[in-house]
């Protein structure tokens, strides 16, 4: 027996051993434990045998390669990495999603008892470090729309600044983060809090003054008379400030790639300026924390709910640089939210 076999031979024993120590007792996890031993045999056995190879070598029709048995094992071995690979994102995946619940929870805990100030309709906005932005917002967001009284809950995002002092200033409701989560997550915390209030109505926008506080009625006129579920703010359909070409194209592509999956026309899926009736939307699995924005339109089309867009202007944000990140990161990133929305 070669060296290299000894030395494989001694791995896989100390592997077998370390892989029962390990994982008896409290720590017993039978997934784990029999896909470590499964290996750790496996490794014994070729390293006293090779022969016990051929058959996967015959298999991957690999006879007349040189050093075609350890090419048959390194197929085989990456095969079985990849596959453990995406078994351990969905169990990184569900601690993410336990670990959101426990925020969301302390979160929405500040303000369980206050419901005399939820209204039927309500502005969600989520906010990042956007005091400058927020003083320059809040003191347009319409009273009343349609006989319908509006108020306003901003949820600070974990930020650094004066961004809930601003917002409790101008005599909003206000909730808190424990840390910078991301927009998505912000946004979930709040649907929390109205949906446990009783409000019918939520808008969402963003608090860096992108998004016009008029064109709030556009949106909710069409929940208010039972036409739409979900009505989506489009600049495609309205009108925006030059942009980057760049992320001017990316709307295009993004809707294109939307629209296609969806067989619905989306002209606008990364707008965040919505509004949609909360008892529509109680069923809608909503993950991403960020590059959110396509998440909620793919879940509603998906579960049959009524979506329209109506043009709205978009300007630049008044004050700050975009939390969003380069462009190509953001489309990236934005792209891969769509194909996890979509596929779920």
């Amino acid at each position: 027996m070669s060296s290299l076999r000894v030395i494989g031979l001694i791995i896989g024993i100390a592997g077998l051993i370390a892989t029962f120590l390990f994982y008896r007792g409290p720590k017993w996890k039978r997934f784990n434990f029999v896909f470590f031993s499964l290996f750790n045999l496996a490794l014994i056995a070729v390293t006293i045998d090779p022969n016990v190879v051929n058959f996967l070598r015959d298999l991957l029709s690999l006879q007349e390669y040189q050093y075609s048995r350890i090419l048959a094992l390194l197929i085989i071995s990456n095969l079985i990495l990849v596959f453990f690979s995406f078994y351990s994102i969905s169990k990184v995946e569900n601690f993410r999603l336990q670990f959101d619940k426990l925020v969301r929870k302390i979160g929405s805990g500040e303000l369980e008892s206050i419901t005399e100030d939820i209204k039927a309709v309500m502005v969600l906005i989520p906010a990042y470090n956007e005091a400058d932005n927020l003083k320059y917002l809040l003191p347009k967001l319409p009273n009343s729309i349609n006989g319908k009284e509006v108020g306003v809950l901003v949820v600070d995002d974990g930020s650094d600044d004066d961004s809930r002092e601003i917002a409790q200033h101008h005599g909003h409701l206000t909730v808190s983060n424990v840390i910078n989560r991301g927009g998505g997550a912000a946004l979930r915390l709040g649907y929390d809090i109205l949906r446990n209030s009783g409000a019918n109505i939520c808008i969402t926008m963003d608090a860096d003054g992108q998004h016009q506080p008029e064109d709030i009625e556009k949106l909710v006129l069409p929940i208010i008379k039972d036409e739409y579920d979900v009505v989506i703010g489009s600049r495609i359909l309205g009108s925006r400030e030059k942009d980057s070409p760049i992320r001017a194209a990316g709307v295009h592509i993004f809707s294109a790639i939307v629209s296609s999956l969806l067989g619905k026309r989306m002209t606008d899926p990364s707008s965040g300026f919505r509004a949609f009736k909360m008892d529509r939307i109680k069923d809608i699995d909503l993950r991403e924390d960020q590059y959110h924005t396509s998440e909620l339109i793919i879940e509603a089309v998906k579960k049959g709910v009524r979506v329209k867009e109506v043009p709205i202007t978009i300007l630049k944000r008044k004050f700050g640089k975009s939390k969003k990140g380069r462009n190509l990161k953001y489309g990236f990133y934005f792209a891969k939210t769509i194909i996890k929305a979509w596929w779920r």
